[in-house]
């Protein structure tokens, strides 16, 4: 029988461990491995891109490419890790129980929106999260056209004022002309924390969103956070009260809830402790990868964000390095301190920035080019082409040169 790299979520993290395993098994010459993915679906979902209006692109098939490279793929979701077993328990599509036993497991099952327990956020916010929210946002949007003008239909608050915030306010001015007319008296607030527009981001880039923001009609709401969401608005903690028939919920995101069932250390997002090479602390027959894993990208201090950014480079390491374990052959240690930002702030452009400090290096319609090229080029799967394919798994290649 032929010992098992299973990995949950196909994902940046899970799709690029896929393609990095077999390509360590294909250069060891090794046909006693076997590389399967537990997943809902076998597709990348281009979660990045989910604060778009245009939903159609975002997502991209992985079955051709599995086929091509020798990935067997397992529809399912994990419900429970028995990591003593060495055995994950799933629902398949039809909803019944099933397990699936490995030898070296990989968790890439992505992270969440944080839903605090501030009332009225589950049932009346919106989030780019997942496709199915990112389509049921939109869904709503276009039938605010059905609605009576007012200043609630006319408004979105975002709460939120971080990168997901940030580039889904930018695209909302926009999106409510198209549907509303360029007459209406549309109103796009972002409720932050900060005490500076697009603090959170840092100081140099932070003008550059205050500039932006000003030009696109967008206004920010500082330094006191959403207390109640309610039908038709929310109030906030110094007890200000907003009408918005949308509010759409961007204040930060936890690990998917399986690291919970893990035994290891986890940080403040719920991401699992790992070593070097990405193997969770205390476990030995387990790693972590994407946004479930809290990994070092440098030896001066600097952790791997919860971006795709990070999460190809995780990735092609994780993978990597769960098969070395398994074959008893040298690991790659996982190294990534180049680091960079484009953020896309909607018809005003994007902002390109380089380094931890984030000095910007590109603003406009400079920067909205690289944005463009990263969101329909850079992210996206290779080709469903076994030698190519795996050649772009080398955990060696840098996501940014």
């Amino acid at each position: 029988m032929k010992q098992q790299i299973l990995i949950i979520g196909a994902g940046f993290g899970g799709m690029w461990s896929a393609l990095s395993a077999v390509r360590l098994l294909d250069r060891q010459q090794r046909l006693d491995v076997a590389v399967t993915v537990l997943a809902p679906q076998a597709e990348l979902r281009v979660r990045p891109r989910f604060y778009e209006a245009d939903l159609s692109t975002t997502v991209a098939p992985l079955g051709p490419l599995f086929d091509a490279v020798g990935v067997h793929f397992v529809q399912g979701s994990a419900t429970r890790i028995h990591s003593e077993e060495r055995r994950v328990s799933y629902r398949d599509r039809n909803g019944n129980s099933a397990s699936l036993a490995y030898d070296r497991l990989i968790l890439a099952s992505g992270s969440q929106v944080s839903r605090p327990p501030v009332a009225g956020i589950d049932q009346f916010t919106f989030d780019v999260d997942s496709l199915e929210s990112a389509q049921k946002l939109e869904a709503h949007l276009q039938a605010l056209r059905r609605q009576p003008d007012s200043p609630a239909r006319n408004t979105v608050v975002v709460a939120g004022g971080g990168f997901t915030g940030i580039e889904t306010a930018m695209e909302m001015p926009a999106r409510l002309r198209a549907l509303l007319g360029e007459q209406a008296d549309i109103r796009v607030i972002v409720v932050d924390m900060a005490n500076q527009v697009g603090g959170a981001m840092g100081q140099d880039i932070a003008a550059v969103v205050a500039e932006a923001s000003d030009q696109l009609g967008v206004t920010w709401k500082l330094g006191s956070p959403v207390a109640k969401v309610e039908r038709a608005g929310v109030v906030l903690d110094n007890g200000e009260r907003i009408e918005a028939s949308t509010v759409i919920w961007a204040v930060g995101v936890q690990a998917s809830p399986l690291t919970q069932q893990i035994s290891a250390e986890r940080d403040l997002h719920g991401r699992l402790h790992v070593d070097r090479y990405l193997k969770v602390l205390g476990q030995e027959a387990i790693y972590a990868t994407g946004d479930t894993a809290y990994a070092a990208v440098d030896d001066i201090g600097n952790h791997a964000l919860m971006t795709c950014q990070h999460a190809i480079a995780l990735g092609r390491s994780a993978g990597n390095n769960a098969a070395a374990d398994l074959l008893g052959v040298e690991p790659i240690a996982y190294s990534q301190p180049k680091y960079v930002t484009c953020l896309d702030l909607g018809a005003w452009g994007a902002v390109f920035t380089e380094g931890w400090e984030r000095k910007v290096v590109l603003t406009g319609q400079e920067g909205k080019a690289l944005k463009t090229q990263i969101n329909t080029e850079w992210i996206y799967p290779p080709a469903a082409e076994r030698a190519a394919a795996l050649a772009a798994a080398d955990p060696l290649i840098p996501v940014v040169a």
